[in-house]
């Protein structure tokens, strides 16, 4: 595994191979076993975009594997100032031994792994939030216990989450349904990927997605970047929130999942929202071990 730019760079035999490392680094990590797969390697991240979750997993993830990190935001390095991606590339390959960045544009990670000559991580681009849903996926084998033949549904944005959930969903075996508004579908690139598969439905009618879930999850309706459309997007997304009436449509037993952060009382309600915590929560800390996971397998080998 050289990088980890987009779900549809990978087979599903790879996506399972960093899940499983996963589970096995997240049960050394509770067990107080030291994994230093990494030690002394430097993870070099860039953040063009806020962010919490990622910024955390991932530096506490490079220290836990025995190496460490140095942050770059955009008002702090020349790449901020305008310089071409492809000289922070060969720049950067000489200081580090990966670099994970969290930006807009899903070529400037592209070009990041064509130009540089170390293992490039995908933290988050406007077309695809891979980490995420390996840390989704990952979230549900553990309380699921398999993920072939479950149904996963997606009701919001066709954004980066749901671009990388219909990808990594259909690749590992689960059916996959979404229900977005006309004119937020996700783009032509993922509908015709999953074109391929008879196991896949999209509609604009979210209780129909919701039909015999396994799993819902959801995703704010307004990303960063978006906020001047806040209101218009509120209107469109009337009628997609995840309640009771529409888990009354899911199977009995559906976990609910939401990447955070959450926007209580419109994607999810409050009730829901609580009453799915354990897996919400426990999808956010799954974060830490999928990304270790995928350190481990482009940085490095588990030994």
């Amino acid at each position: 595994m050289k990088h980890l730019l987009k779900l549809l760079d990978m087979t599903g035999e790879e996506i399972i191979e960093v899940l499983n490392l996963a589970d096995q680094l997240k049960y050394e990590t509770k067990h107080g076993i030291e994994h230093h797969h990494l030690k002394g390697k430097c993870l070099g991240m860039i953040f063009e975009k806020s962010s919490t979750r990622t910024r955390v997993s991932f530096e506490v993830g490079i220290n836990q594997l025995g190496g460490y990190a140095v942050v770059l935001g955009a008002e702090g390095s020349q790449i901020g100032r305008g310089e071409p991606v492809q000289d922070t590339a060969r720049v950067l390959s000489r200081y580090v031994d990966g670099i994970m960045i969290r930006t807009f544009e899903q070529k400037e990670v592209e070009d990041l792994a064509k130009f540089g000559s170390v293992p490039v991580i995908n933290g988050l681009t406007d077309f695809c939030h891979p980490c995420q849903v390996l840390a989704d996926l990952m979230t549900v084998r553990e309380f699921k216990g398999s993920l072939d033949g479950l149904k996963l549904c997606f009701i919001g944005d066709g954004n980066n989450m749901m671009n990388s959930l219909v990808v990594g969903g259909l690749k590992v075996g689960m059916t996959v349904s979404v229900a977005c508004p006309e004119g937020y579908r996700p783009p032509q690139e993922i509908l015709d990927f999953a074109g391929q598969y008879d196991c896949f439905e999209l509609t604009d009618d979210p209780m129909q997605a919701a039909k015999g879930a396994d799993v819902v999850i959801t995703d704010v309706w307004t990303s960063m970047g978006q906020e001047e459309e806040r209101q218009k997007r509120e209107a469109a997304f009337a009628g997609y929130c995840v309640d009771e009436k529409l888990m009354a449509q899911a199977k009995p037993d559906a976990m609910v999942q939401h990447c955070l952060p959450a926007h209580r009382g419109e994607e999810i309600t409050e009730e829901i929202f609580e009453a799915h915590a354990q897996y919400i929560f426990e999808e956010a800390e799954n974060r830490l071990h999928a990304q270790k996971a995928v350190m481990v397998l482009t940085m490095g080998q588990a030994e």
